[in-house]
């Protein structure tokens, strides 16, 4: 029968190695000496990656003069946490035995019926290798827990294109996850770490498709009506939180708007989704502290990508063309500084810490022991009609502010766009609840009106910006006033294009 691998994966940059293996809590918890393993992984899958395409991956290794085949399949990875399928078997030669393999698959999906393919098996070939030295402590913590703490350095290789590795992995071999996290904080006082969300195989793809790793959206968020408001919360905020992290690779990289902007949506829908639910589970402060900290570390950045990349851009005059390139530039220069800030701030320990300790805290029982002390049916009676009943306070608040977009400054429209984005996040939360026709045409007017407030919010921020370029840079002040008055000119127009979404919008009916 197949197991479930849960394990957490750290980077760990090569020259705290040798601290690493020097920590003391190796060698306190350690149940034996460490074992040095040389392998050689060889991945297998055809041309156009079909079973990268239905979540699997298939890997033969050597290891001690012995091959074995590895199919990893389903599960999910969410704070570092890999949870995935496993199967595995020993094999003769540097190739898989696709009929023993499918013998021990007891978890079906797509990757079953593909090993079943003669077609999928005749354009099966090896696309990348692995060449690691692995090191193997097998602990056991005071909990009990037992974790196989691994250090792997090498590289993935392709043809003549290579990526290193240098990670550990704590996989658990007995006892909760949670005590993974509670170790791998233990490990962060004393040697920098990092999360890695993406697997070798992972890495190996994009390595042999010559791709860059891109931008991730919200993923789709199912829930169901069977499903107490425990269970609803841990869905939706570790949905949240899988945005957040699956873009951390691209923000640390430095230069991606969209991994940076999607980082912050994810930022902003998990914020909603804890106010969603903060009358019955609470963050503790701490944490509440880091997030703001994490947010406010790129959005700056954001800002100024939107004036470079989209204000600005909408300013259709060739008259001071030269000019406006000069603001441009200076505009992009101080996005270019905060991304840096930005890449900084994620791929610091500071960061691994929060992602570690949220982690921490959503797998943990604290928060569940302060639900309501509802049962079975009653509980799960209570998602439903909290759904109803949150969604219909979240449109009361909206409706309530839309009333004062007739003649309304910055600030007002700041506050409904506010209102319209949490009333649009908690919706689409929500969504699988209710009838999807119903619930697609609420979302949709809502995206529309959050769309119009949120250019007219990029201009009244975008004007504030081009107060400090011209602050910073004296001889830009003529042309940053000509845009200000150009951009206010707009407003106006689409002032008028808002109240006209706000009226589509007050005739939707809230999906029940």
């Amino acid at each position: 029968m197949g197991d479930m691998e849960v394990e957490l994966k750290l980077f760990i940059h090569p020259r705290d190695i040798a601290s690493f293996k020097k920590h003391p809590l190796l060698k306190k918890y350690a149940q034996s000496v460490p074992v040095v393993q040389e392998q050689v992984g060889i991945y297998f899958d055809t041309d156009t990656h079909e079973l990268r395409k239905s979540d699997a991956g298939l890997r033969v290794r050597q290891a001690a003069k012995v091959w074995t085949q590895t199919l990893k399949a389903g599960g999910e990875v969410g704070s570092g946490l890999h949870q995935r399928h496993e199967w595995e078997s020993v094999v003769h030669r540097a190739e898989p035995d696709l009929y023993a393999l499918r013998k021990l698959i007891d978890v079906r999906g797509a990757w079953d019926d593909l090993l079943s393919s003669p077609k999928f098996v005749a354009r099966l070939h090896p696309i990348f290798t692995t060449t690691i030295s692995r090191t193997i402590w097998q602990l056991q913590l005071p909990s009990g827990s037992e974790i196989e703490c691994v250090l792997d350095q090498g590289n993935i290789s392709h043809a003549d294109r290579h990526d290193a590795v240098s990670e550990i992995e704590l996989e658990l071999k007995s006892g909760k996850p949670a005590h993974l996290f509670d170790f791998a904080l233990a490990l962060l006082k004393k040697v920098p770490l990092r999360i890695e969300n993406l697997s070798k195989a992972e890495r190996g793809y994009i390595l042999h498709a010559q791709e860059k790793h891109g931008a991730v959206k919200a993923g789709n968020l199912q829930l169901s009506r069977k499903m107490t408001i425990n269970q609803a919360f841990e869905v939706i905020v570790e949905n949240c939180f899988r945005q957040i992290q699956a873009n951390a690779p691209g923000v640390i990289a430095g230069n991606s708007m969209e991994h940076l902007h999607q980082m912050r949506i994810g930022l902003r829908r998990l914020r909603s989704a804890l106010k969603l639910f903060q009358e019955l589970i609470v963050l503790p402060e701490e944490l509440q502290l880091e997030l703001e900290w994490l947010s406010d570390a790129i959005s700056a950045a954001r800002d100024w990508d939107v004036l470079a990349s989209k204000t600005l851009e909408s300013i259709k005059t060739e008259a001071v063309d030269k000019e406006l390139a000069e603001v441009k530039k200076a505009a992009q220069e101080k996005a270019a500084a905060l991304h840096k800030h930005a890449a900084a701030a994620v791929g610091s320990v500071r960061y691994t810490r929060l992602v570690l300790s949220f982690a921490r805290w959503l797998l943990g029982s604290e928060w569940r022991e302060t639900l309501p002390q509802l049962k079975g049916k009653d509980l799960r009676k209570r998602l439903k009609m909290f759904s109803q009943d949150m969604l219909e306070k979240d449109q009361q608040r909206l409706k309530k502010r839309g009333r004062q977009l007739k003649d309304a400054d910055a600030s007002t429209r700041h506050r409904v766009r506010i209102a319209a984005k949490k009333m649009r996040y908690n919706t689409e939360f929500f969504q699988s609840l209710y009838p999807s026709n119903e619930t697609k045409e609420y979302v949709a007017a809502l995206a529309n009106l959050q769309d119009g407030l949120g250019w007219l919010n990029d201009v009244a921020v975008g004007e504030e910006l081009l107060l400090q370029i011209e602050k910073d840079q004296f001889g830009l002040s003529g042309i940053g006033g000509f845009i200000r008055g150009y951009l206010a000119a707009r407003a106006e127009e689409d002032e008028r294009k808002v109240r006209k979404l706000w009226k589509k919008f007050k005739a939707k009916q809230l999906p029940g």
